[in-house]
């Protein structure tokens, strides 16, 4: 009996919301989750298979072979890459690139041992949160305990990396991130799936790795902006490993010194389990206030004594600041001059003489005054890496000092500046720079003016300064001192800090979210509208504005941010339904149109602005 004829339908790795459909050839055993290559435009492409049917249709063009000898996807894991675009309004076959592994160069020679385990498979719990201290020994623990599959998410390939090393003290682990060789790993992704592997590591694009059960997938700094990196699916692991854990037999844990707000709402919601925070060993927290002062030396007296008494008792240094000083505060109280709508520091240009908010779009000019105490010393004040160095090498020229800076300072200079903090007595240094020290491996630390932190214009700004000076808490060891030097000294997340205690920063935290409808309580997007000259860029942005708020459940701001990138940015505001509604209210700009008409971009839930 001759088999009937089928048609399969394809997705790319494109900006496409449709699949193309091929002849599938006779005698092919082909099943949606499967990679094959097919013609595309003149040229043979990798795509994914959804969906196979009965049918023919002789204008079709066959496929021309397969990659994956079985199906890379079950359909529970299809029908969450579904998912996954619809929620981060990606295409469904750049979403299944991003998160596959490369082709095997043995593909069609390969036989896969399906593993057969006819037991029952318990119900996982429900996700737990491991916090603060002691917080990675406890994941160690688990790992070392667990029976079954455990597959760890990291957010970046060097993190990746040190995790590999320290489970392999365990056993036998593979790496399924872009840090090893692209057959490597494939054949990890084949080894975690027939059994013969059962810990493995890696980044974002591992997350659907198969886990037989009974399995933990765990995602180590759930907070990290990083789990998030450019490039669809526009979606944070955290969100991706949660929906995963709902769906199937997975025990998840995340870890995080600091969670993120929505991670420690969901715990405190019931959500998800965590265990009651244990304080460990902790340095002397102190705050110094530099209201009024610190206009021509960047270390008050606090500081520039607990430097002097560490190098002398050979202990290392390390002075945090920061590139950020795109607001406004005073200098004589240290308030920052915010929108009245939306709470979050005012961006300030300097060249156009004006304030602007960047969710809102509300602009006013520079103000005269500070509104609270009346102080007439506004600025966007702040001391980068170059003037501390000068200031602390002038008074300590015995030292060997360094300052690095990781994102500003790439390649081989960058790694003869990482070589020369490595040795350095005292280093001086942005975010990255932590990088560079161990738990405990400091005698100080020090932030030099974090209200540059506070001060971004951004509803995340105390999370994220709260997240930095915590990390570099936990660096020093319990015999060493961690200085903050702040326009704002009662600022709760310095609070935190001080008392080695998240729920008292967390309880503000979520109450100025709720009020003003921030994440968690809402959802965000950001639409980016650019086109080749200004005025179509603004042109675009009002149509895209006008259909957004013609859809009920959206709160719409005007178009701000204009600048080099000739981009204009509209924020919205919605509910869980937010994806949904951004999909039908821009629908009719997804047909096709004249270039010159220019281009728009849509990311859901963002958690670093663009502005």
């Amino acid at each position: 009996m001759t088999a009937p004829a089928r048609i399969a339908d394809v997705a790319f790795d494109a900006p496409l919301a449709h699949s193309f459909s091929y002849r599938v050839p006779d005698g092919w055993a082909l099943r949606p989750g499967q990679r094959a290559i097919a013609p595309l435009r003149g040229a043979s492409r990798v795509g994914m298979v959804v969906a196979v049917r009965d049918g023919a249709d002789p204008r079709l063009k066959p496929l021309d072979r397969l990659v994956d000898h079985e199906p890379i996807f079950a359909p529970a894991q299809l029908d969450l890459v579904h998912w996954i675009a619809a929620q981060s309004l990606s295409s469904l076959g750049s979403t299944c690139a991003a998160l596959l592994p490369p082709p095997r160069a043995d593909a069609d020679a390969s036989h896969e041992r399906a593993r057969a385990d006819a037991s029952p498979t318990p119900a996982p719990p429900p996700p737990e949160l491991l916090v603060a201290n002691g917080r990675e020994k406890r994941l160690l623990e688990r790992l070392e305990r667990a029976k079954g599959p455990a597959l760890l998410i990291a957010a970046d390939v060097e993190t990746a990396a040190r995790w590999a090393q320290r489970l392999a003290r365990i056993e036998r682990v593979v790496r399924l991130d872009s840090g090893v060789a692209d057959e490597e790993r494939a054949a990890a992704w084949h080894r975690l799936r027939d059994g013969s592997a059962r810990l493995a590591t890696g980044t974002r694009s591992a997350l659907l790795a198969p886990l037989p059960p009974p399995a933990i997938l765990a995602l180590v700094d759930e907070h990290e902006a990083a789990h998030k990196p450019p490039g669809p699916p526009r979606m944070h692991s955290r969100d991706v490993a949660l929906e995963r854990a709902a769906r199937e037999p997975v025990t998840l844990l995340l870890t995080a010194a600091t969670p993120s707000v929505e991670a420690w709402w969901r715990a405190t919601s019931g959500r998800m389990t965590m265990a009651p925070m244990e304080p460990g060993p902790w340095p002397a927290v102190s705050v110094a206030d530099t209201r009024g002062i610190l206009r021509r030396e960047p270390l008050t007296p606090p500081v520039a004594r607990a430097i002097r008494e560490t190098l002398a008792a050979r202990r290392r240094v390390f002075l945090a600041v920061s590139r950020l000083t795109s607001s406004l505060a005073c200098d004589e109280c240290g308030t920052v001059v915010r929108c009245a709508q939306c709470a979050i520091a005012f961006a300030y240009s300097r060249a156009a003489a004006r304030l602007v908010c960047r969710l809102c779009g509300t602009a006013q000019p520079l103000p005269d005054t500070c509104a609270a105490c009346h102080g007439r010393r506004l600025s966007p004040f702040g001391w980068g890496a170059e003037r501390v160095e000068h200031a602390v090498r002038r008074r300590f020229p015995a030292a060997r000092i360094a300052r690095w800076d990781p994102d500003a300072v790439r390649g081989a200079r960058g790694e003869a500046q990482r070589a020369a903090a490595a040795a350095a007595d005292v280093v001086i240094g942005t975010r990255g720079a932590l990088r560079l020290f161990g738990p405990a491996s400091l005698g100080l630390a020090a932030f030099v003016a974090p209200d540059q932190l506070l001060r971004a214009p951004d509803f995340r700004a105390a999370e994220r300064t709260l997240g930095l000076v915590w990390a570099a808490a936990e660096r020093v060891g319990a015999d060493g001192a961690l200085i903050i030097q702040s326009q704002n000294p009662e600022h709760y997340a310095f609070a935190a800090v001080a008392g080695q205690d998240l729920d008292e920063f967390y309880r503000r935290e979520l109450e100025f979210r709720a009020e003003l409808g921030y994440p968690p309580f809402k959802r965000l997007a950001i639409i980016t509208t650019r086109a080749a000259e200004t005025s179509g860029t603004r042109r675009l942005a009002e149509t895209v504005g006008a259909a957004l708020r013609g859809r009920a459940g959206l709160t719409v701001y005007p178009p701000a941010g204009e600048g080099k990138d000739r981009a204009l940015r509209i924020v919205v505001k919605g509910d869980a339904e937010l994806p949904r509604l951004l999909e039908e209210a821009l629908g009719e700009f997804k047909t096709p149109r004249p270039a010159s008409r220019g281009i728009i971009d849509v990311e859901v839930d963002p958690v670093e602005w663009p502005f």
